[in-house]
């Protein structure tokens, strides 16, 4: 990870306390966060429909905390529920410009990783563009009646139906304070208005539903796969390129695998050069960096697909704030 990275990270997460500069900017970007949401609140700024329901997965910290294997989970639910899903993204760190429909063939330089990895594992359609409700509108005329935005919480412009807040169990809300002094896009009480709690890893508290990602089959060039188990007790190099990589490379480390960690930014552009190291072990990696780096990825690599796994109260509950029949717009 960047050293920009870890300076963040120990004020935000660790023992160190954010200067007397970054304390001032957060006041300056508590105020314009303030503002902005009061705008739509009192209608000064108005929030948009579509012709179908919305469900806005994100969270009020930056980084990831899990919100694209729940919105697989969640796009794969209400499938099985009879309905026809679409997902919204902005598409993170693309090099396109504009609106972009994104397929399980589009280069993650145009569609950004996240949503082609999406794209690849639900087999829905996916739009990614700044303005999210031009995006939610393709998707409706790709044939969905139901959108899921992916990373969306702040985005009021797109109105919703319901709003899936997720939280990284162990890190939660840091130092509870603004960026950049701390975390958080918006202030820690901005999550009380949200419908749904998810907390990913560590205990969920009172009103939150816990979830976990479960994954034990690695998959490698063309297809292959083979069992995690495979490697217990093997030495490898654990690359991650996500929000929290320390989630994932303590997760290979219970089930076994003894790792020399390779820490890189979320939403890294790999080179191979990236994959190069000097001890000749396999190399496991998270699906999101397969999607970035598989196609130039030495033999003996590996990436290990996770899925969300929720109690069924948790889509019980999603579906009584949904409207009863497919197409309807409440």
């Amino acid at each position: 990870m960047s050293a920009t990275t870890d300076w963040f990270g120990a004020r935000w997460y660790g023992a160190r306390q954010p200067g007397l500069t970054l304390r001032a900017l957060t006041a300056v970007f508590g105020s314009v966060v303030h503002l902005r949401r009061m705008a739509y609140q009192r209608g000064w700024l108005q929030a948009q429909r579509v012709r179908a329901p919305v469900i806005v997965v994100g969270n009020i910290t930056v980084g990831g905390a899990g919100k694209t294997p729940l919105v697989i989970a969640l796009v794969d639910y209400l499938r099985a529920q009879g309905w026809s899903p679409g997902v919204v993204s902005r598409g993170y760190g693309r090099q396109s410009r504009g609106q972009q429909v994104v397929a399980a063939d589009t280069a993650p330089a145009l569609g950004g990783d996240e949503p082609v990895l999406i794209a690849r594992r639900c087999r829905v359609p996916v739009v990614v563009d700044v303005d999210r409700v031009a995006a939610a509108r393709r998707v409706l005329a790709l044939g969905c009646n139901v959108v899921v935005a992916d990373d969306g919480l702040q985005y009021y412009r797109l109105r919703r139906d319901v709003e899936i807040e997720v939280i990284d169990g162990e890190r939660r809300y840091g130092n509870a304070r603004l960026l950049p002094a701390g975390p958080l896009r918006e202030p820690a009480v901005r999550a009380t208005a949200c419908d749904l709690h998810v907390t990913n890893g560590g205990d969920a508290r009172t009103g939150e539903w816990s979830m976990r990602l479960g994954g034990e089959t690695l998959v490698g060039q063309d297809g292959r796969a083979k069992p995690l188990g495979a490697l217990v007790g093997c030495r490898v190099h654990a690359l991650a390129g996500i929000g929290h990589p320390r989630r994932f490379f303590d997760g290979l480390r219970q089930r076994g695998l003894e790792l020399v960690e390779h820490p890189f930014a979320d939403h890294h552009a790999y080179r191979p050069q990236d994959l190069q190291f000097d001890e000749a072990l396999p190399i496991v990696m998270t699906e999101k960096d397969w999607v970035k780096c598989g196609a130039f990825a030495p033999p003996d690599s590996w990436s290990l697909p996770v899925r969300a796994e929720l109690g069924d109260g948790f889509y019980a509950e999603l579906l009584g704030r949904l409207p009863a029949r497919a197409g309807v717009v409440r």
